[in-house]
């Protein structure tokens, strides 16, 4: 399985929900993603403001590659910052983001 740095954020409830960043693993051809025991299958465009379904609940999501520059949501500048799995959070700023991580100072 292929794993990489990705934003995740629920839409079940409205258009900016909470948001994850974290490592997550993709079948190969792409269209089945996994994140912390959880399966999300391709919307193939018929969603409204989502791109994958979780299989289990039916809940919308908005996954995506993590961005370098951090604007990361659908709608920018909208909802609280998304939070970042701890096991990712060095790689993330190292390697996404491109700068140290602000809560090391």
């Amino acid at each position: 399985m292929k794993f990489r740095i990705m934003y995740l954020e629920d839409k079940s409830k409205g258009l900016n929900g909470p948001a994850r960043i974290g490592r997550v693993g993709s079948s190969k051809t792409g269209e089945t993603l996994y994140y912390a025991g959880r399966s999300f299958e391709a919307l193939r465009g018929s969603g409204l403001k989502a791109n994958f379904r979780d299989l289990e609940t039916g809940q919308p999501f908005w996954i995506a590659k993590a961005r370098k520059d951090g604007g990361d949501r659908l709608y920018k500048g909208a909802g609280d910052p998304a939070v970042i799995d701890d096991d990712v959070r060095e790689e993330y700023w190292r390697d996404i983001r491109g700068v140290p991580d602000p809560a090391l100072g």
